[in-house]
């Protein structure tokens, strides 16, 4: 079974909506205006890069993502590998950015039996709460930020549901007052 990793960059109280810029949300650009930048804090960024085999966004990251990221250099091993796009409504993949589309979260347990490494799931706050939900999260990548931006997306959904035991197997504090936390979903 396929390992689903959800990455995100957090508020402390736990809002992941446009940290680097995002058209119409008030505290859009957040994590370059809260902290100086420092550049320990992202290591893990690229080593997702170099451990994941796939990459799973919803629709709405997918079409923030897709005439962007074919052209970023720091991207380049996401930009070959396989990406599938999680939506009801997509027609068609982006032709500047090929990816699969699964239709629902039983599309994705699916494509968690495959054979594979790591799927990492970037932004998508809708997706990631839905494949919490359905219990197919196994790890979270978290970059705390030292803010609180009240309202926004969060990463977490609201849904009356039993609780989810996390093991934090990783973690790391910066001068910037950025924290790196990865959790292991406990079953």
């Amino acid at each position: 079974m396929r390992t689903l990793i959800v990455t995100a960059f957090v508020s402390l109280d736990g809002v992941m909506e446009a940290p680097g810029g995002e058209a119409g949300y008030r505290n859009t650009g957040w994590t370059f205006k809260t902290v100086e930048f420092d550049e320990a804090a992202y290591e893990i960024k690229g080593r997702e890069q170099q451990e994941t085999e796939a990459l799973l966004l919803g629709r709405r990251s997918y079409e923030e993502f897709a005439p962007v990221w074919p052209q970023m250099e720091e991207f380049a091993e996401y930009n070959a590998m396989p990406r599938y796009v999680v939506s009801t409504t997509l027609e068609q993949d982006d032709s500047r950015w090929p990816a699969t589309i699964l239709r629902s979260v039983d599309d994705v347990a699916e494509l968690k039996k495959t054979e594979g490494g790591p799927i990492a799931v970037h932004g998508s706050a809708g997706l990631g709460k839905s494949l919490a939900d359905a219990g197919l999260v196994d790890r979270y990548h978290l970059l705390v930020f030292p803010v609180l931006l009240g309202a926004g997306k969060r990463l977490w959904s609201e849904a009356d549901k039993d609780w989810t035991k996390l093991s934090l197997v990783e973690h790391e504090a910066y001068g910037n007052g950025v924290q790196k936390q990865v959790f292991d979903v406990v079953r």
